[in-house]
Formats: structure tokens, C-alpha cells, sequence
């Protein structure tokens, strides 16, 4: 009996070694943050204080502050981290640059951060001043800038944190592609993915460290294939595609986590509107063992806190007048819910898309597309305020041209049409152009007919065969919404055009009063 008991004795002292060797995280991260300082809507664009008053924003620095604070209270240890694209979005990033992101994310404590593609929206130098003013590393392991003497020794590869005693490797990863996104410059060469983390989990594996994290801004699919084709990483912070993933939601791309060989991958959609808390144990040789969480939604119910409500408020003083100057009028109300303009024509694309091609006809421009995602408030008629334009137009897209085919048109509108039973955004609104399309039809297998380019004072049947200067927004152009065929360095195109909402607030100006219409561009069979 005295045997038995102490062999039971020994067999509970070896499972509680086991259980004290397990190491708990919880890995608290955000992405795509967009200079959202300020509460956003349902649309994800600027939320007024009356709104905020009756509970119908989310997001917003002040309750980031209070919903960070909480759940590193409830944990046993935590990091914070980001997986990119804090700048451009709002005109806090505008009139301030990457100085208020510098200072807010600092107050909130991150631990590192990956260089989204929109950290190059401004250049190498913009993001140096950003990095030379927070409190923790940026990372971004598949880029060269050895070259660029303003970030080379900045940017480092990967990081290693100590936290509750025990080593926590960190990579970062931007999208390779970021040469057609933003503006990194010459001397920025960006490469492969998956040799590039492997390149690091393999130096920090050296070094001793088995927990290894990636900060990827590199969207979901990407962060899928780089869990698949490497070994050693545990756990992939995502971004870049705005990806919702959650257990109890049914509008969810994926499961939070999703597992992919092994490798436990989040994201935790964009502009503040979730805080991401993946709850992760180690054993002791580093492999997880378990992993669970949520994002958190940041609505009504977590409290702002009233120091950054002030600062923010502070903050907002210079572009009070901004938003506050009045550019027009407007005769009459011009459209623009996501339910009528995501599709069919609507007031609010006829004149986005006229103020496009209007901005660039002297190019040589002949068409515009616009799409019904980037247009996200209608106007009240009477005074236009710039605030309202930047509601409507908040992502400060800026004007891309490029030539293409006359069959690469058609292509782009059949992709346009290929999802509005499901109210996508890549319905295009156009000018000098007219079109019909088929619901009857099956997606891109023939919707679209009767295609019209303006010629003269009239329309002419566009031509498969021709080449036509077309005028899109950088998004668009480089692949957003599905407009695929708009990619790539073949089409002459010039990418860095003026901003969206300028040209559009110019031209409200210039045709005031204006008056909204609709003349059948687009008819539906």
C-alpha cells in the first residue's frame, strides 16, 4: 500500500512538473489601423459625437487604451503587437503624419509592430520619423534596405522580447508587392515570403528561441502559404486584407484561430473596430499546445478613456477646420448608400466618376471607373462641407491612369457585376461609358453587353482590340475589388495622381449648385 502511494505521490509531483513548464500568452493585436483615432460607423468611416452619444460607433484610440489596459489584467503574460498599415485613412494622418500613431502607440505599450504597405505612402523618410519615435521595434523581414540610407539599421528583420521570463522571437512581413502599392522608393526591394521567415525562424531557432511569431501584412491567403511552406513558427498576427476570422460570427472568413499546418494565424479585421486576444500555451520545448480567443469587439461597451478622449480632441483642433470649410452646394441630395450604389448607377458615382475623367481628360483619358466600396455616406443637399466629402471619400485614394484594352474594359466590368447579389464593392460606377448587364447571366460568363465609349457628343461601341487611357484609384488599379486586369507594369500607368476627395471637392466647386442626376449609364436588363 505505503508502494502505491508513493508511486501515486511521484506521478502527480512529474504531471505538475509538466503542468509548471507550460508557458501561457496572450498575444493582443491589431491591424490596419488607418489613422482611426476618432470612433468610426457601421461603414467604417468617421462616427459624429451624437452617434457616439446613442452607442452607434465603435473603435476609436480612447477605448483601445481602456480594452488593452482590461485584457492584460485578466492575463498571466501579454504582448501587444501590430500587423501594419497604421498610417493613411484619415486626416489625422494627413495634416500629422505618422506622429500621432507614434504617440498613441506608444501610450498603448506595443511590443512591435510589421511596416505595412501604406507606411510607404509617404516615402522612406516619413517612415523613418516614425520609427525613430516609438518605443519598440519595426520589423520587416523580406525587404532590402541596405540601399536606403534612411532606413538601413531601422528596420530590423526580426526581434527577440523577453517576457515573464521566457525569449519570444518576432518577424515581420510586408506585402511583396509594396512597390506597386505605396511609394518605398528605388533603393527598397522587397522578396518572397516564405524564404524570408524561414530565413529568420531558422537564425532565431539558433539563437535558442522556440516561440516564434510573425507579424505579416501580407493578407490571409498569404499568411496561409507561409504557415504551410515553413517549419518553426507558431503563430502568424495577419493584415493587409482586412480579414474578419471568429468562432461565433457567420459573416467570418476563417475560424480564430485558423490552423494551418500546426501554425496558429489571426487577424482582426481593421480600423479599431476589434482588439484580437489569441490566448496561446507552450510547452516547454515551445510547441503550442493550445490556442483560443476572440477578437473583441470595441462598441459602446467598453469605456473610453477620458485622457485620450482629450488629446484626441486636442489633436482634432487643426482639422476642425478642415472638415468645417464649406467647398459647395448641392441642389439636392446626392446618393450614395452602399445599398443602391453597390448595385446599380447611382448619383453619388455619376459624380465621383465625372470628377475623375473631368481631372484627367486632358491627358488623353477617355474612361472612369469607379468602385462602389470607396463611396461611403451620401451628401444633404445645401452646404458641402469638406468633412462631408472625406465621409464619403475617407481612404484617401489617390487618381491611378493607365491604358488597357477595350477587351480589358469589358473583363473589368464583368468583374464589376460578379457579385451584386451579395451587395459587393467592386460594382463600378463609370463615366464615358455606358454598359448594360444580365442578372440571368452566370458571373463572368457574358453579364455585360451593349458597351459604349463617348466619341465626340455621342457613343460608340468600344472596341476589344483598341488600347484606352482609363482612370481608376490606386486601389482599383492595383488589384483591389477583383479589378485584376488592371495590375502590372505593362499599362504606361501613373499611380500617385492627386487625392480622390480633392478632385472630387474641386469639382463640386466648379459645377456649384451642383445638381445630382442619373442619365441610364449603367442599365440592368
Amino acid at each position: 500500500m505505503l508502494t502505491r502511494f508513493l508511486a501515486s505521490v511521484a506521478v502527480l509531483g512529474l504531471t505538475a512538473g509538466i503542468a509548471a513548464a507550460d508557458y501561457k500568452l496572450t498575444v493582443l493585436h491589431t491591424n490596419d489601423f488607418h489613422a482611426r483615432f476618432e470612433p468610426i460607423n457601421k461603414y467604417d468611416s468617421g462616427c459624429g459625437a451624437e452617434d457616439n452619444a446613442e452607442g452607434k460607433c465603435f473603435g476609436g484610440s480612447a477605448r483601445l487604451v481602456t480594452a488593452v489596459e482590461e485584457a492584460r489584467s485578466r492575463a498571466e503574460n501579454s504582448i501587444l503587437v501590430d500587423g501594419g498599415d497604421q498610417f493613411q485613412g484619415s486626416l489625422f494622418y494627413t495634416y500629422y503624419k505618422g506622429k500621432v500613431a507614434a504617440e498613441f502607440m506608444n501610450k498603448l505599450g506595443y511590443d512591435a509592430m510589421t511596416v505595412g504597405n501604406h507606411e510607404f505612402d509617404d516615402g522612406p523618410e516619413v517612415l523613418r520619423g516614425f520609427i525613430d519615435s516609438v518605443d519598440f521595434p519595426v520589423l520587416m523581414s523580406n525587404a532590402d534596405v541596405a540601399d536606403e540610407e534612411l532606413l538601413t539599421d531601422k528596420i530590423k528583420k526580426s526581434a527577440v522580447i523577453e517576457v515573464g521570463g521566457e525569449q519570444i522571437g518576432l518577424i515581420g512581413l510586408t506585402p511583396i508587392d509594396t512597390h506597386e502599392l505605396a511609394s518605398p522608393g528605388p533603393n527598397v526591394t522587397f522578396s518572397d515570403p516564405v524564404p524570408a521567415v524561414q530565413a529568420e525562424v531558422d537564425k532565431l531557432t539558433g539563437e535558442g528561441v522556440n516561440k516564434i511569431i510573425v507579424l505579416s501584412h501580407s493578407g490571409y491567403g498569404v499568411d496561409q502559404r507561409v504557415a504551410q511552406e515553413t517549419t518553426g513558427v507558431d503563430v502568424i498576427v495577419g493584415g493587409h486584407s482586412n480579414t474578419y476570422l471568429s468562432n461565433v460570427s457567420d459573416k467570418a472568413a476563417g475560424p480564430y484561430p485558423t490552423v494551418v499546418n500546426g501554425v496558429q494565424i489571426v487577424q482582426a479585421y481593421a480600423y479599431g473596430k476589434f482588439l484580437g486576444e489569441l490566448n496561446v500555451t507552450f510547452d516547454d520545448d515551445g510547441n503550442v499546445v493550445e490556442a483560443s480567443g476572440e477578437p473583441l469587439i470595441m462598441d459602446n461597451a467598453v469605456t473610453e478613456d477620458q485622457a485620450s478622449l482629450d488629446r484626441i480632441a486636442e489633436l482634432a483642433v487643426p482639422l476642425d477646420e478642415i472638415r468645417n470649410k464649406v467647398v459647395a452646394n448641392s441642389a439636392d441630395a446626392i446618393e450614395g448608400d452602399r445599398s443602391v450604389c453597390r448595385v446599380q448607377e447611382c448619383a453619388m458615382g455619376n459624380l465621383v466618376a465625372d470628377a475623375m475623367l473631368a481631372r484627367v481628360a486632358d491627358q488623353g483619358a477617355q474612361i472612369a471607373i469607379a468602385n462602389s466600396g470607396g463611396l461611403r455616406a451620401s451628401i444633404d443637399p445645401g452646404e458641402i462641407t469638406m468633412g462631408e466629402v472625406l465621409t464619403v471619400l475617407p481612404f484617401q485614394n489617390t487618381l491611378s491612369t493607365f491604358e488597357i484594352s477595350g477587351q480589358g474594359v469589358i473583363d473589368a466590368l464583368e468583374n464589376g457585376v460578379s457579385q451584386v447579389e451579395e451587395v459587393k464593392g467592386r460594382f463600378p460606377q463609370v463615366a464615358g461609358l455606358t454598359f448594360a448587364w444580365d442578372a440571368a447571366v452566370a458571373p463572368n460568363e457574358g453579364r455585360v453587353s451593349d458597351v459604349m465609349v463617348a466619341e465626340g457628343d455621342g457613343f460608340v461601341p468600344i472596341d476589344p482590340a483598341a488600347t484606352y487611357l482609363v482612370v481608376t484609384n490606386n486601389y482599383v488599379r492595383n488589384g483591389g475589388d477583383g479589378y485584376k486586369m488592371f495590375e502590372g507594369d505593362d499599362k504606361n500607368a501613373y499611380d500617385f495622381g492627386p487625392d480622390l476627395a480633392d478632385v472630387t471637392a474641386e469639382y463640386l466647386a466648379e459645377n456649384a449648385p451642383y445638381q445630382p442626376y442619373l442619365d441610364g449609364r449603367i442599365k440592368q436588363k
